[in-house]
């Protein structure tokens, strides 16, 4: 049993727990916590101790988790908007018991004919206000008690005072104590499901395809302008693109056009593209990843890549044309390459499951993950454009976009 109270005065949001009654009752034991914003003078201790009871080791397979040991919010301060919360108990202890951080940002929810005659674009984006949750740990010895659901509520309180239409969560489609809180109890639908592809960094460089393509780096500029051309439309594509783009942590993007093609800028491009290309962008992870795993058989291709290596770049982009998924093949060997150098373990990316240059992503299935599962939530009654309707039925499209600030 759960008794909430909200104390507005001082935004703090504090629950009492029944941890446990008599046949006949009475209670043995009552305990009450908070749900404030998170102060990292002095929770940072208590955040890390939750982090750690709540990570899952490796059990015999490789794996890749997050480490945000040192940053507790390294994976939303790149964000627009964002916050993190504590659950605190009220005794004198005061132990941290959970945590979970949110951030908000403006996205692509659909598209629609463009009015303007002379637009080189027949579709423009539709943009919403989208919140995302990541992040909610529950310390094992308090969960079952509403910790979790306390934590989410009131993110979303702030979600909806800072006026975000719809919020979203990713998680394992086989978490299911994760996926039951937000689809029985907190209303959320399931919406997406992703493939998380990962590749480990081997010891030789990769070769590149130059007799298919060149590569020309973009500036960050440049590369703005051909992502909004090509990609505002696609689904959660933010509109702070170039924020993303100019962030000390973008190694930049390179784009692939074919060999015999003479690069004369990216106007011309923009014009004229090229028949086939693809275009990626590389985003450093280093710091938040960690691969480790059990010991693999010494002639395993890359086996000394995959045993507890630290680091990994994130790469995302886009192609078209016949050669388009052999150019981003070349173009995730590019990356690897530019990992190499970085001393990082493995390339990844997550991108639609239905993705038609999936294909021409390399990748190990021991490390991938075939299906992610994002699940989405209505916040407010209106819409951005009430010729769209609800986004979260909407069917899904080809392509979504993965937003790097928030690996």
């Amino acid at each position: 049993m759960v008794v909430m109270n909200n104390n507005d005065k001082n935004k703090v949001a504090t629950a009492t727990i029944l941890i446990h009654e008599q046949p006949d009752n009475k209670l043995l034991i009552r305990k009450s916590f908070r749900v404030r914003e998170y102060d990292p003078d002095r929770d940072r201790p208590g955040v890390e101790d939750v982090e750690r009871r709540c990570e899952v080791g490796p059990s015999g397979s490789v794996s890749l988790y997050t480490d945000l040991l040192g940053d507790p919010i390294c994976r939303v301060r790149h964000s627009p908007a964002f916050l993190m919360l504590v659950a605190q108990m009220d005794d004198e202890e005061g132990e941290v018991v959970g945590l979970i951080r949110g951030c908000i940002k403006t996205v692509t929810c659909g598209q629609k004919l463009s009015r303007n005659p002379n637009s080189l674009n027949s579709a423009v984006p539709v943009y919403t206000k989208l919140a995302y949750i990541l992040g909610l740990r529950v310390s094992p010895s308090h969960r079952r008690m509403g910790v979790g659901l306390k934590l989410v509520s009131r993110m979303e309180q702030w979600f909806r005072d800072t006026g975000a239409e719809y919020a979203y969560m990713a998680t394992d489609k086989d978490n299911k104590p994760s996926v039951s809180l937000f689809t029985e109890r907190c209303g959320y639908s399931k919406f997406r499901t992703p493939s998380i592809l990962v590749q480990p960094v081997f010891a030789h460089r990769v070769k590149l395809p130059s007799r298919l393509m060149t590569i020309v780096k973009l500036g960050p500029v440049e590369a703005d302008r051909l992502y909004r051309r090509h990609f505002s439309t696609t689904e959660f594509f933010p509109r702070d693109i170039d924020a993303v783009l100019r962030n000390p942590l973008s190694l930049g993007t390179f784009l692939a056009v074919p060999s015999r093609s003479e690069w004369t800028g990216i106007d011309r491009f923009l014009a004229e593209p090229a028949e086939s290309w693809a275009v990626v962008s590389i985003w450093n992870c280093k710091e938040v990843f960690t691969l480790e795993g059990a010991p693999v058989a010494a002639d395993s291709v890359g086996a000394r890549a995959v045993q507890a290596v630290r680091g990994a770049l994130f790469v995302w982009g886009g192609g078209s044309g016949a050669d388009g998924v052999r150019m981003v093949r070349g173009l995730c060997g590019y990356a690897h390459n530019v990992a190499k150098e970085y001393g990082c373990g493995v390339v990844a990316t997550e991108v639609a499951s239905c993705e038609p240059l999936k294909r021409g992503i390399p990748h190990w299935e021991r490390l991938s993950c075939a299906e992610d599962l994002w699940c989405v939530k209505r916040l407010g009654e209106d819409y951005s454009d009430g010729s769209l309707g609800d986004w979260t039925k909407s069917k899904p499209g080809n392509s979504i976009f993965v937003d790097p600030r928030e690996i």
